[in-house]
């Protein structure tokens, strides 16, 4: 079993920046893959970056390429999003994600093996 918990969500005028952090529990983070997801009311959850178990390998999403960079510490067991010149579509919750075949390439919610809880962005004009 695989706990997530995501922190760093808040409330951004368009143009800042913020820092999700994902905490993972167990002793297998490192084998993981781990994705960010968002969501907003009424739409399905979309993919946002993902990155591979050695941190080696990361891919995104065409809406935040060029702003947000996915990290990972694995001493820390956490997995980080740096999001920078946010807007106001970037409004969601956002989940992270452990993908147990570690791979990094993986933008399928089904891909995903456990989920956090999320965590609220609002960005504002």
């Amino acid at each position: 079993q695989v706990q997530l918990v995501e922190s760093g969500g808040g409330l951004v005028q368009a143009g800042g920046s913020l820092r999700l952090s994902c905490e993972a529990s167990g002793r297998t983070f490192s084998r993981y893959a781990m994705g960010w997801f968002r969501q907003t009311p009424g739409k399905e959850r979309e993919f946002v970056a993902a990155i591979s178990w050695s941190g080696g390998n990361a891919i995104y999403a065409d809406p935040v390429k060029g702003r947000f960079t996915i990290s990972r510490d694995n001493a820390k067991n956490t997995v980080y999003l740096q999001m920078n010149s946010l807007k106001p579509e970037d409004t969601a919750v956002y989940y992270c994600a452990a993908d147990l075949s570690g791979s990094g390439r993986h933008y399928m919610t089904h891909e995903y093996d456990y989920w956090g809880q999320g965590t609220q962005v609002t960005v504002s004009l």
